[in-house]
């Protein structure tokens, strides 16, 4: 076996075990959340976890349980198994395992409520949850159902759709106020915009931002990120106005969540570099997204 062939077996097994550790306590954090913050306020969680709770208590109308562990497990599979070919294979398995181990979690312990007050178990409970699901993502995978859904339409238009997942979810609590009440509705949906401004917040892996480096040593700079990018890049030949000095401005259009490492890299070839970063607002053109791990 060859060294090379080693070290991506040795990156691929740690990748692996970072992103088990990240979806274990993702599902942890969620559990907390549930039965903390949402069962003590008679508040609905998003997607099919919100889902699997509504299921419940409708059923409870009609002198039947079914139960919460088993409904995310039921509705969460047959997402997963449409999404295996069309995501990531590693993607979904992680992400499957994380919805599992909620539901197992939420079998397996039993945590108090804090808060006697709805507001702040909506912003608490809210944050927290937001948290969760960021833990999953941040590890390359997900909480699975809607989440399933949004990251499989981002992937392939390239824009976030959590504003489109948080309209769903208010749709499935209009139900629920219909059903249960409009005040516990109304605070589930300050719930859920409070999740997904939290993810909004920390998630940017479909935002697109312009870096304009200067640099007196184009070559070497521009040789050691197309090495490792496939994002292309423009050179263009200039001058310092105070020095005189001859420099070159490099431009290249990345995702966000890329800037910190593209930067690194390339101050190892030109530590005297500068870089600009900002927001590009639209892009049109060829731009390579690289795809879920």
């Amino acid at each position: 076996m060859s060294e090379k062939i080693k070290v991506l077996k040795k990156n691929f097994a740690a990748r692996c075990i970072y992103t088990l550790i990240m979806v274990l306590a993702s599902a942890l954090l969620q559990t907390y959340v549930i039965q903390v913050f949402i069962n003590a306020s008679n508040l609905l969680s998003s997607g099919f976890t919100g889902l699997a709770i509504l299921i419940n208590r409708i059923s409870g109308l009609f002198g039947m349980q079914f139960d919460v562990s088993l409904m995310i497990i039921l509705l969460n599979v047959p997402v997963a198994l449409l999404c295996l070919k069309s995501i990531s294979t590693k993607f979904t398995i992680f992400s499957s395992i994380q919805f599992f181990c909620v539901s197992i979690f939420l079998k397996l312990f039993h945590f108090t409520p804090l808060i006697d007050d709805v507001m702040l178990n909506c912003m608490l409970g809210g944050v927290l949850y937001g948290f969760a699901i960021l833990l999953s993502l941040k590890g390359n995978a997900s909480t699975g159902g809607t989440d399933f859904i949004a990251l499989y339409v981002s992937n392939k238009i390239g824009k976030s759709i959590w504003t489109q997942v948080f309209i769903f979810n208010c749709i499935m609590l209009c139900i629920f106020g219909a059903l249960f009440g409009w005040q516990n509705a109304g605070y589930s949906i300050l719930f859920q915009y409070v999740s997904t401004q939290t993810v909004n917040a920390f998630y940017h892996r479909y935002e697109r931002v312009t870096m304009q480096i200067t640099t007196s040593n184009a070559e070497a700079v521009v040789d050691v990120y197309v090495d490792h990018y496939r994002h292309g890049i423009t050179v263009t030949p200039s001058y310092g106005g105070f020095s005189k000095k001859r420099y070159y401005l490099l431009h290249t259009v990345v995702s966000a969540y890329e800037v910190k490492d593209i930067v690194y890299l390339m101050k190892q070839a030109d530590p005297q570099l500068l870089v600009n970063v900002y927001k590009s607002e639209n892009f049109f053109g060829g731009f390579y997204q690289q795809p879920l791990d």
